[in-house]
């Protein structure tokens, strides 16, 4: 177990104290489920900006994205690239839409659009988006601090668990937009230090860098060629502008923000700070991870108990160590390269530094918790308890609800990050749920929003089409050898764009074919 010095202990110990203050602090006005939800109405657009980078950047951008730097390219740099599209398409339609509704949720309009199955389909992918969403980070939170301390995974996502739902709890969306202003701070200075922590230590400096990654095409934004079942910088854009609408126009955690702030302007405005920042920032951690490449590459004794470690991963620590050490040297950087931020923080960061990168880590993954308990809280008050079970619940009764919604769906957070643990790319696992789970969700949400003349009955057709095509494209690896033919020839990522497309267009499909009979009668 390695032993973290006592100033970098007593940094993220007063860092966790300082979160749950906040909580405590806003808990002294947080008396009402409007305050609870929308903190009234009253934050500011740009700390409304800077919440919604903070749950954008969350602990899979800090560890993720370096590792598919080190073990890749820059291939997922073009997700990002994808923002600004989605955002113009937020600011200039959703913003007005929801400020107009005045539902704190963003499923109730659905209900009223295509009927009750319409509104609960939505809340149940986003109830699974979200809870894959917190275990993601929680798995992220606890690989790193397991790297750097020893302690167990297990532990460590109960007690960052323990702290992220008592001052989520207590000050409600306030406390967490206001937690999330100064973590998406922190952790853009945490990824500065890391920076030039690295290249601090490559002789050569940036120079060196530059030469290593280019001669090993590091800095590919992936294949350009029109190529759909392999990761090719058109597949990753794709999918990132759908999944940038998906967050932007339908994901409870940014929906819920709008209607915090002042005005509809502001609301629009903070979408656009978000996009402005979050774009260099998630540069500067593909930058970390080509920095981290050319350092091991010059070095690269110092990664052996990385692959060792990867090794021990995937054979068990009891395997014998002639097999250990056989399938430690055959892996590749994308093997482990989750890994190896945290190897370098643990061996090459000094005392005092690391407890503030720590800090850092953790408010990249307590934001982004924090807000998926609140945004799942209030959905399911908003959108199961109040819809199915009693409507007319006294001020007090619909608190107590959102503080034990919080509470749950924190948990359950924490068990599918558990859940995760040993897979192989973070990042990768995220992607795909999110693709899987946001793909009917917002198709459907378009053909309504678009498609004005669609009823019930073209919605409902559209979504079990492309429901059905969104599990053929997830499971039909598993389909035998002998009909490999029937597979999807697409890759994983493609999945919420065909799902998305499916349900807009056989909505619209079927909206014409109903139309036409009438147009003859008429004649």
């Amino acid at each position: 177990m390695n032993a973290l010095p006592l100033i970098d202990v007593a940094v993220i110990v007063v860092y966790l104290i300082a979160m749950v203050y906040v909580g405590y602090f806003f808990s002294r006005k947080n008396k009402s489920e409007d305050q609870f939800t929308k903190a009234s109405g009253h934050i500011p657009g740009w700390a409304i900006g800077l919440s919604i980078y903070a749950t954008f950047l969350s602990s899979n951008t800090f560890l993720g994205v370096p590792g598919k730097a080190f073990g890749g390219n820059w291939n997922a740099f073009a997700f990002s690239l994808s923002m600004p599209l989605a955002a113009w398409v937020a600011a200039k339609y959703f913003v007005p839409f929801y400020r107009n509704t005045g539902e704190v949720s963003a499923y109730t309009n659905l209900e009223k659009r295509f009927g009750p199955w319409a509104r609960t389909y939505a809340v149940v992918c986003f109830i699974l988006t979200q809870i894959a969403r917190m275990g993601s980070i929680f798995f992220g939170l606890s690989l790193t601090i397991q790297a750097l301390t020893g302690y167990d995974m297990k532990m460590i996502m109960l007690i960052t668990g323990v702290c992220i739902i008592l001052y989520t709890v207590m000050g409600g969306i306030e406390a967490v937009i206001w937690t999330e202003v100064v973590q998406g701070i922190l952790k853009t200075v945490g990824a500065i230090l890391i920076v030039y922590l690295v290249v601090s230590h490559v002789d050569g400096g940036f120079g060196k860098i530059m030469d290593i990654g280019i001669k090993d095409n590091k800095f590919s934004l992936g294949d350009l060629a029109p190529d759909f079942t392999a990761s090719t910088f058109w597949v990753v854009l794709l999918y990132g502008f759908f999944i940038n609408l998906n967050n932007f126009g339908m994901d409870q955690n940014y929906v819920q923000r709008y209607h915090t702030a002042k005005s509809p302007k502001q609301a629009a405005k903070s979408i656009w700070l978000c996009v402005w920042i979050y774009i260099p920032a998630s540069f500067l951690f593909f930058v970390i991870g080509s920095c981290l490449y050319a350092y091991y590459q010059l070095n690269p004794e110092l990664l052996e108990p990385v692959r060792m470690q990867a090794a021990v991963e995937r054979l068990g620590s009891s395997a014998p160590a002639a097999e250990l050490n056989a399938l430690a040297a055959s892996l590749k950087p994308e093997d482990f390269g989750d890994k190896v931020m945290p190897h370098f923080m643990v061996t090459m960061i000094p005392a005092g530094v690391l407890g503030l990168i720590i800090s850092a880590i953790l408010s990249a993954g307590m934001s982004t918790i924090s807000s998926g308990m609140n945004a799942s809280a209030t959905v399911f008050a908003e959108d199961v308890y109040k819809r199915y079970v009693k409507n007319n619940l006294s001020n007090k009764q619909g608190l107590r609800l959102l503080h034990i919604g919080t509470v749950v769906f924190g948990l359950l957070g924490m068990i599918a990050g558990v859940m995760m643990i040993g897979i192989k790319s973070v990042l990768d696992i995220w992607w795909q749920l999110s693709g899987i789970f946001a793909g009917g969700m917002l198709g459907l949400f378009l053909l309504g929003i678009i498609s004005k003349r669609s009823g019930n009955s073209a919605a409902l057709i559209a979504t079990i089409a492309g429901i059905l095509v969104i599990l053929w494209m997830t499971f039909s690896y598993l389909i035998p050898e002998q009909y490999a033919f029937l597979r999807n020839p697409l890759h994983a990522n493609m999945i919420i764009v065909v799902g998305t497309l499916v349900i807009f267009l056989v909505g619209v499909l079927f909206t014409r074919d109903r139309r036409k009979p009438a147009v003859a009668d008429g004649n």
